[in-house]
């Protein structure tokens, strides 16, 4: 049985038509692994990966994929790592071509290329735009040279503005990533951050809590001096009333925009539609007429070049159990605040309404959700207080 002919056998669910369809490409290389990231990176102090081996990989990678979304349009692509911008203009043209050969890309498909500032020369990004990046994400972290430092970023604060400097001559898409509730920051301190990205007039900005996460250095030697959690929600409003006042709405949790700037590739995940993940430890979520899958190609890169230039780029896959399907869903479309339609649960799940009708009730009840006879969308307190909302929809131990 092929893997194809696996994933279509009779199940349990009955999906609707097929989710919107993107494409996540993982570069995993960059200068210096940071403290607190937990994403599949690795450092390569030299700079210089092995672009052509590891582009032969993803190409390979892809055509064997070919028969899982066979057809399917795709509405973004998104390239991720790692530090992307480490790979040169040639490879990513290359990339993209190859995409470009092998997929249906929808008309203003946005393709989104993540940079770091410091891993590029003046003109480099606008090499980026002319191989076909529409969207330039750009991991800033903060505009404070000793907050930079205690983050172990490889950056200072003039790389930054270089950058968004740069990401502004060359596109009239851009996010720029902050983070707050740093070590030692004051609330005086993230405004000065706040205000600095603000002056660019960004079209998108991601603003993300620090948290400490397992296997990072960060967990095996804590930072001193991280807020607690009455300065961090100061924070986070003051976050809000700052983007609120120059029109950024903020859409998703960690999540701000002007109209007609929201990341496509990202409200697909968030809507809980279909991805497929090539490169080093790059996830995918793939739905069937009777099941929905998770997959996870080899996380070391040498490891997933041997494999997938080989044909046998996937480490694993996994059906989603029908029991599972309500958090994860959750975990996903409570993340915005439009929240989501009942209808699109049942198309995207597979699962009828009543499946989720007790512990909608509960979220109701203590205030974490408002809702009508078509969506549910979390409140403000439902936001403040997101975990403790999906956790009502763990399946029962």
């Amino acid at each position: 049985m092929s893997l194809v002919e696996r994933y279509l056998r009779p199940g349990t669910l009955q999906l609707g038509e097929s989710p919107p369809l993107s494409l996540y490409v993982h570069l995993p290389w960059c200068l210096m692994k940071c403290p607190y990231c937990d994403f599949n990176s690795h450092a390569l102090p030299g700079g210089n990966p092995p672009e052509t081996r590891y582009i032969d990989a993803l190409i390979t990678d892809l055509e064997a994929a070919l028969p899982q979304v066979w057809g399917r349009p795709v509405i973004s692509v998104f390239i991720g790592g790692g530090t992307p911008s480490l790979f040169s203009p040639e490879g990513i043209d290359r990339l993209l071509a190859a995409i470009r050969a092998r997929l249906p890309l929808e008309a203003g498909c946005e393709i989104t290329l993540e940079a770091n500032p410091g891993t590029f020369e003046r003109e480099r990004f606008k090499a980026f735009r002319a191989a076909g990046i529409t969207r330039l994400s750009i991991g800033v972290q903060s505009f404070d040279d000793v907050m930079l430092k205690r983050l172990g970023r490889v950056h200072d604060s003039a790389q930054a503005r270089a950058a968004i400097d740069e990401a502004r001559d060359a596109f009239e898409t851009f996010n720029i990533d902050l983070m707050y509730a740093l070590p030692g920051q004051s609330l005086a301190q993230l405004q000065v951050d706040v205000d600095t990205a603000l002056s660019y007039a960004p079209p998108h900005l991601s603003i993300y809590h620090l948290t400490i996460e397992p296997n990072t250095r960060f967990a095996i030697e804590p930072p001193k001096a991280l807020p607690d959690d009455d300065l961090a929600s100061d924070m986070l409003d003051l976050i809000c009333e700052r983007t609120a006042a120059v029109d950024l709405q903020r859409y998703e949790v960690s999540a701000f925009a002007r109209p007609g700037h929201r990341s496509q590739h990202n409200l697909n995940y968030w809507q809980f539609g279909d991805y497929l993940g090539i490169g080093a430890g790059a996830h995918g979520k793939l739905s069937y007429p009777h099941r929905v899958l998770r997959q996870v190609r080899w996380r070391e890169p040498q490891r997933y070049m041997q494999e997938a230039l080989a044909g046998q780029a996937m480490s694993n896959d996994d059906e989603v159990p029908r029991a599972q399907l309500p958090f994860e869903y959750m975990l996903n479309a409570l993340r915005l605040r439009e929240g989501f339609a009942l209808a699109d649960f049942t198309a995207r799940t597979g699962l009828p309404v009543t499946a989720i009708a007790a512990p909608l009730a509960q979220a109701e009840a203590k205030g974490l959700i408002s809702r009508d006879f078509a969506r549910v969308w979390p409140t403000a307190r439902g936001f403040d207080f997101l975990t403790d909302l999906q956790s009502l929809f763990l399946a029962p131990a």
